[in-house]
């Protein structure tokens, strides 16, 4: 019987989740022996190792045909690459039949109808729900087409959020840039708005994160809070 070999992307900076999913596909690899599948395995844990071996996969024409991805990394040394949600989109980009897997410990409405929004995961878990058998399941659910969603991303997926609550690339970039000490009037060279413009954004997520202070201290903790920082 033919053998299937798997290769696989683990994009994490915790390194006990890291080993809980290799030894996950050693699991899945041992169950499945009559079928001979097998897992290529290869790490990153963070933004700049990650995206080059991204690009060396795309370059090579060899994608990589599982990627679990951590939402919450740390940004690249250029700050080009914000999150694991701005990797994941350059993924998508370069490798677009990879299938990715979203782990993330954010479990906040808006966050996550925002990483769907942009991502589109072929598997999404919330870390707090994962366990080995879980973890498992969804594996061989993505390998094999079908899409696996943790409980906690079904339960939120019921609730109706709006379009217009979500935030975009540009929002998630102003955050950002305040979050790094960014001074408004140097925004423009930074962000495609005008002062009018980024004061504007400011007030829009003031309000959708119910915020009544003015001061924008205050927006970064809670978008902090909410997982967009």
């Amino acid at each position: 019987m033919k053998k299937y070999t798997h290769s696989v992307l683990i994009i994490d900076d915790h390194p006990l989740i890291s080993e809980a999913y290799k030894n996950a596909l050693n699991i899945i690899e041992i169950e499945s022996e009559s079928a001979e599948i097998s897992f290529g395995i290869e790490t990153a844990n963070n933004c700049d190792t990650a995206f080059a071996k991204i690009k060396e996969s795309a370059k090579k024409r060899v994608p990589f045909d599982l990627i679990f991805l951590d939402i919450k990394l740390p940004p690249s040394k250029e700050g080009k690459i914000r999150s694991g949600e701005d990797l994941g989109i350059r993924i998508k980009s370069l490798l677009p039949n990879s299938k990715i897997i979203i782990s993330t410990t954010f479990n906040d409405n808006y966050r996550i109808h925002s990483i769907f929004q942009s991502l589109s995961p072929d598997g999404f878990l919330i870390k707090n729900d994962i366990n080995p058998q879980e973890l498992i399941t969804a594996i061989k659910a993505v390998i094999s087409n079908s899409p696996y969603y943790s409980i906690t991303v079904v339960k939120m997926l019921k609730k109706e959020v709006s379009n217009d609550l979500l935030i975009d690339k540009v929002d998630r970039a102003l955050l950002y840039e305040l979050s790094i000490g960014t001074k408004t009037k140097s925004l423009p060279n930074i962000i495609p708005l005008s002062i009018a413009g980024i004061e504007k954004r400011k007030r829009h997520l003031k309000e959708l994160f119910d915020i009544t202070k003015q001061d924008d201290k205050t927006l970064i903790s809670v978008a902090r809070e909410k997982g967009f920082v």
